[in-house]
């Protein structure tokens, strides 16, 4: 009896390619399209793009003549992603939705609906693939265990969006493309002359669509007016880790980790913004202050204070930082087999957002949480932003970056 497998289509060229793939390999497979939004007034001009999208996979759906339906997922998105980003933002963390997208809707909620209609996996048009490998526990039985591996693809491996996925979630997916690169998978689209072959790739908040993220957070948070400061890069507050000892490699890291603690005596005065709760580390864009030398960035946020802190340029110091912080509630193994118990350590390769190559860095495991230490300082490291680590190319636990 053939397996079956429901797919989610998303109206996007990789979906399209992954539905196809599996019917080709002899599924019974099935279309299935989620509605997550009905909101409107926040979507950039007048398009719908959830109807577009749901058409074109309809469209899809009947080329490679599979069944076809729409779930609407709109209140459990609301309430597990957009109350969740509103809150995050309100508390000057920046949270990541495509990961959490993958980790709440499509491989739990999307899930258990494709389960109930008699499905053996879901799949989905991830740049990413799936290996196992059976190991023997310490009571000497076997077991497998699911592995995330990187797409074939470098430009488009996305395994960092599903970095929160659990063995149960991993044990039922499948992720037909993560063996191409995406120019073979427009050609598979083309030669099956399916309407999303040219279709461009959506950039907008995940499942949602074409959504401009500052109006977006703006019907919910209030604008409030502020201050921006600059603080220059030879500010002593930069010099106050240098040739400190310390007692424990713990105590190092916390003294690594901890963000830079900044006050308006600091610097200078350089313009107004409309709430700090709006604006994230790193940024560059949306500050309108000119007249300096180099561009300015923002090194920091004070939502309490309603306060931001820029620096000039891309290596400002305000920007770096040797360690990271995540706590032990927020911090998640996708292989619990290799996960550190307290006291233990392990050489690792990190990423703090999607798209950065790998960085060398070390795993430090105490018992409040996790510590992520880097070979090199990195630029930017963003309160509620996930962290994940790897070993070569398997991506094997992730969390969500605290303060210390």
């Amino acid at each position: 009896m053939k397996k079956r497998v429901v797919v989610g289509l998303s109206g996007g060229v990789d979906s399209s390619v992954a539905a196809y793939l599996l019917k080709e390999q002899g599924y019974d497979v099935i279309g299935l399209f989620m509605k997550n939004w009905h909101d409107d007034s926040v979507t950039i001009s007048n398009e719908c793009p959830w109807l577009e999208d749901s058409n074109d996979a309809l469209m899809v759906a009947e080329k490679l003549g599979i069944p076809f339906q729409t779930v609407d997922l709109s209140e459990q998105y609301k309430e597990r992603i957009v109350d969740y980003m509103f809150n995050e933002y309100e508390n000057g963390r920046t949270p990541n939705p495509d990961v959490l997208c993958n980790r709440e809707i499509k491989f739990d909620v999307f899930m258990k609906i494709a389960l109930s209609l008699g499905a053996d996996y879901v799949a989905t048009g991830h740049y990413c693939r799936k290996g196992e490998e059976v190991i023997t526990k310490a009571d000497g039985t076997e077991e497998t265990v699911y592995k995330l591996l990187a797409g074939v693809d470098p430009n488009k491996d996305q395994s960092y969006f599903l970095c929160q996925l659990s063995q149960e979630q991993l044990a039922k997916s499948l992720f037909p493309i993560g063996e191409l690169l995406k120019p073979q998978v427009r050609e598979i689209a083309a030669q099956m002359d399916l309407i999303t072959a040219d279709k461009k790739d959506s950039q907008g908040l995940c499942f949602i669509g074409k959504v401009r993220l500052p109006e977006f957070l703006q019907q919910q948070l209030k604008p409030k007016d502020g201050f921006i400061y600059e603080i220059p890069k030879d500010a002593p507050v930069f010099k106050e880790l240098e040739g400190v000892e310390y007692a424990t490699l713990e105590e190092q890291l916390q003294a690594e980790a901890k963000a830079f603690v900044y006050t308006p005596e600091m610097g200078k005065k350089v313009g107004e913004h409309y709430g700090a709760h709006f604006f994230t580390t790193g940024q560059r864009k949306g500050l309108n202050v000119g007249g300096t030398v180099e561009p300015l960035f923002i090194i920091a946020t004070d939502v309490k204070d309603n306060v931001i802190y820029t620096g000039q340029g891309h290596q400002h110091p305000g920007l770096f930082h040797k360690s990271l912080f995540v706590k032990e509630s927020e911090t998640h193994w996708i292989r619990e087999d290799l996960a550190l118990k307290e006291g233990e350590s392990m050489e690792i390769y990190a990423r703090i957002r999607y798209r950065q190559p790998l960085q060398k860095a070390t795993l430090h495991k105490v018992k409040s949480g996790m510590y992520v230490r880097f070979d090199e300082p990195q630029s930017a490291i963003t309160e509620g932003q996930f962290v994940s680590w790897h070993i070569a190319d398997e991506l094997i636990g992730s969390g969500v970056i605290s303060k210390v």
